[in-house]
């Protein structure tokens, strides 16, 4: 008869350590997140994290008749350059920003943020430069992180594999929710400049990156200062602040498109009335370096590109005529780079409508 664990006093006995689950090494993440966790405290929020739950108080962040927004997100399989890169400290902005910049177009104030990060076996190490990045990116929203949870699934991940989901809650005073619904003939399309590929894509990016046969530690084609694992993990852009300012500074915008996954034909139609069209002009935007190889060394069209990726605009904006200069000033003021792109008219076709050239 074979030997048998010893179970009864638990010398011989398997432990949750035995199954590839430590929870010492949770432990350990927790209060090295600790600090970073507390650095994101805001009005409404205390930045702790240990209890059950995450409280907030709306009345505390200046809230009389809020209407609660949430959204939810995750990085996708930009996480897999991130992994074959061994860089870990900027898809942490990407999970936030894809959830608040979500939040903003409709109008909502960012306030709390709380992260899913599950792996095949911890490692603090990484889990602590992943929420340093999370961290960073609440900062950047003005938004509490609130908690979380780290799963650690052996068997479920491969060994360095690790996925991470996001969730967002936003609040805005009753009556103040994007899109408006006075949106016009001749309203003005702002274009807000995005820092890369922000985190879309990515399946087609890692694509053409086997199909070039460079390595990620290998020197950008397109950025010979930076490796192709740093340069095309440049985190996405976070809108909120500056955004949350022109709204409040000015109320003259009337609805705004976060340029994620499916680019100007997806995401510009949701937030338009069923009458009106965008008129985008190609020829104004200043497409970054990056897609254009992606472009030459994919072979990929110029529509394919349009649908897949932000190409250079990771957030639009539309107002009216008159007040599109004041607009575009405050976002500048606070750091955004602003360029009119486009105008809406009347609906005759396709939602979006496209002349001159992207610069490819």
């Amino acid at each position: 008869m074979a030997d048998t664990p010893n179970t009864q006093d638990g010398q011989n006995g398997l432990s949750y350590r035995d199954a590839g689950v430590d929870i010492d090494a949770g432990n350990a993440l927790v209060e090295a997140i600790k600090p970073m966790v507390k650095s994101t405290r805001r009005s409404g929020a205390d930045g702790t994290i240990g209890g059950f739950g995450g409280l907030f108080d709306l009345k505390a962040a200046g809230y009389d008749d809020p209407i609660l927004v949430a959204a939810n997100d995750g990085v996708g399989t930009k996480l897999m350059v991130a992994i074959e890169a061994d860089i870990h400290d900027t898809v942490g902005i990407d999970l936030v920003a894809m959830c608040v910049n979500d939040l903003i177009v409709q109008g909502a104030e960012p306030l709390l943020f709380l992260d899913y990060f599950a792996t095949g076996r911890l490692d603090v190490k990484q889990g602590a430069a992943i929420v340093s990045g999370i961290a960073e990116g609440c900062r950047q929203a003005g938004s509490a992180l609130l908690g979380g949870e780290t799963a650690e699934m052996p068997g479920m991940y491969s060994e360095g594999d690790y996925d991470l989901a996001g969730f967002a809650v936003g609040a805005a005073e009753r009556g103040t929710l994007l899109p408006r619904t006075d949106i016009a003939e001749g309203d003005v399309i702002l274009g807000l400049a995005s820092s890369g590929i922000h985190s879309n894509g990515y399946s087609l990016v890692r694509r053409i990156v086997e199909m070039s046969g460079l390595s990620y530690g290998a020197s950008a084609p397109f950025d010979k200062e930076r490796t192709l694992g740093a340069a095309l993990l440049d985190p996405t852009r976070i809108y909120v602040k500056p955004v949350l300012a022109a709204i409040r500074e000015t109320g003259a915008i009337k609805a705004l498109a976060h340029i994620t996954g499916g680019g100007f034909p997806e995401n510009i139609p949701r937030v338009l009335p069923e009458g009106m069209a965008a008129d985008i002009d190609l020829s104004a935007i200043h497409v970054p370096h990056v897609f254009a190889w992606l472009a030459a060394q994919g072979g990929v069209a110029r529509d394919e590109m349009l649908r897949t990726f932000n190409c250079g605009v990771g957030m639009i904006a539309v107002v009216a005529p008159e007040d599109s200069e004041a607009v575009a000033d405050v976002l500048e003021r606070e750091g955004e780079t602003v360029t009119r792109i486009g105008v809406m008219k009347a609906r005759d076709g396709a939602r979006v409508s496209y002349h001159g050239t992207l610069d490819l």
